[in-house]
């Protein structure tokens, strides 16, 4: 009886030994945009935001590879992964963002454009946090029509994102998002620690004022509460002397 020989299972490696970001501008620019997207979507559960993980497009071929230094997904769940596979998850990115240097240029307005742009990744956009290249240092595409058309930035330099409802908007060497309808800007790592601190303070300060109200009305019931009682006792007090003048002078009934 012959035996078919197993097929080799592919392997589908998770790192490559590089470091995250060339330097540590690029790998806080990263950092901000992680952290920003995860809290704007900690409550959707099929919204899926991470970066610096390799992604594979191809089953059976580990060299189809790709590792965006962030991408969201719609329609996945949150659960935690160590690659991202295409075939498996059955969702491309809606949004990959690029944080590009000298060192990255080519692959990123070349190489990976038109990965992105085969794969049906709706918008990819590119930040170029020194200067160093990118004129101007934000820039952006849309599929249309199945291509990428570059979008036009506002005169702030800012540029729209329509699969996440933000404006992304270079402010010096880091990448500020903004919610498009309100203005309001999702906050960096150390914006929100201040923000939680002066949430805890005011809380501090108001817990206090309270305080402080419902002993001040404590004490003005326990005067008011006093009065009273002095107020009746005195009442009393004449009552008692009415009734005693009385029977000593019963002419005067």
């Amino acid at each position: 009886m012959s035996t078919m020989p197993l097929a080799q299972e592919v392997y589908y490696p998770e790192s490559d030994g590089r470091p995250m970001a060339e330097t540590e501008v690029h790998g806080q620019v990263m950092i901000d945009l992680w952290n920003a997207l995860r809290r704007r979507y900690a409550s959707v559960p099929d919204v899926y935001a991470w970066g610096n993980m390799f992604l594979y497009y191809q089953q059976g071929n580990p060299s189809a590879c790709v590792a965006p230094d962030l991408f969201l997904v719609h329609g996945v769940d949150k659960r935690v992964r160590r690659t991202y596979k295409l075939w498996e998850e059955g969702r491309v990115p809606s949004l990959i963002i690029e944080v590009t240097s000298k060192s990255t240029r080519d692959e990123d307005e070349v190489e990976k454009k038109g990965i992105y742009e085969r794969l049906g990744v709706e918008e990819y956009f590119l930040f170029d946090p020194l200067g160093e290249y990118l004129r101007p240092q934000l820039q952006g595409y849309r599929r249309v029509g199945g291509r990428y058309q570059a979008l036009a930035p506002e005169a702030d330099g800012s540029l729209a994102s329509r699969t996440t409802g933000l404006r992304l908007a270079p402010e010096g060497e880091r990448l500020r998002l903004r919610d498009a309808a309100t203005g309001e800007p999702l906050l960096w790592s150390e914006e929100q620690a201040e923000a939680q601190q002066a949430a805890e303070e005011h809380a501090r300060a108001a817990e206090e004022r309270a305080g402080q109200e419902a002993r001040r009305a404590e004490r003005e019931a326990q005067r008011a509460d006093q009065e009273m009682r002095a107020r009746q006792s005195a009442e009393e007090r004449i009552r008692q002397l009415e009734e005693e003048l009385a029977r000593r002078n019963p002419s005067s009934r």
